[in-house]
């Protein structure tokens, strides 16, 4: 193998790797007149009656759980015992599909001289079409005191390209809880950095 196609193989390996750190992109809006933690307790429960008993739920709600615990407050099993009630919502849409075109990248001509390949530089290949499915995936929390005042409501909203649930929810609860309960009446832009595959 030639010395320049050696070179530019490992250019191009060295450009997918450092392509693989993606990052997860949400917008999150609060409203909340939250009185500062003094060990109050908490129960999670889902807004959606359909997913009461689902062990799904149970695992995201063991999540925020936790958050809530982080910051002081005590989760209880008992809405008859809580001083607040946490209602979460979660969900993703059927996704949409977007086509985008590309110029061209690196590669190497079909032919070479003097035993060298010589490669293409960005803009003078073909134009690459590409389609993918972008979906919304969404979580809202509400948390209430047993009288029923609405004391905090949360929603955070991203689109990408994973629609599985149980990888997304872990980025959406850290978007929910990033500054905690953050700025009333704001939508934050929150990015998380993630060294996945770059689809979410």
């Amino acid at each position: 193998m030639s010395r320049v196609l050696k070179v530019m193989l490992v250019l191009t390996v060295t450009l997918f790797v450092a392509g693989c750190a993606s990052k997860f992109k949400s917008d999150v809006a609060r409203f909340h007149q939250l009185p500062r933690p003094s060990g109050e307790t908490f129960v999670v429960v889902p807004k959606d009656e359909a997913k009461k008993g689902s062990l799904e739920f149970a695992q995201y709600a063991a999540q925020i759980a936790d958050r809530l615990s982080a910051y002081g407050y005590q989760r209880t099993r008992s809405e008859a015992d809580a001083d607040l009630v946490v209602r979460v919502d979660y969900g993703v849409d059927d996704g949409k599909t977007v086509v985008r075109s590309y110029p061209g990248t690196y590669g190497f001509y079909p032919y070479h001289f003097h035993h060298h390949f010589w490669p293409y530089y960005p803009g003078y290949g073909q134009t690459e079409i590409r389609s993918y499915v972008v979906y919304n995936r969404k979580l809202t929390m509400e948390i209430a005191a047993p009288s029923g005042e609405v004391l905090f409501e949360g929603r955070v909203i991203s689109q990408g390209r994973d629609n599985r649930l149980p990888e997304v929810m872990p980025y959406l609860i850290e978007a929910m809880f990033a500054d905690f309960p953050g700025q009333s009446g704001v939508t934050q832009h929150v990015v998380i950095e993630e060294g996945g595959d770059g689809s979410y």
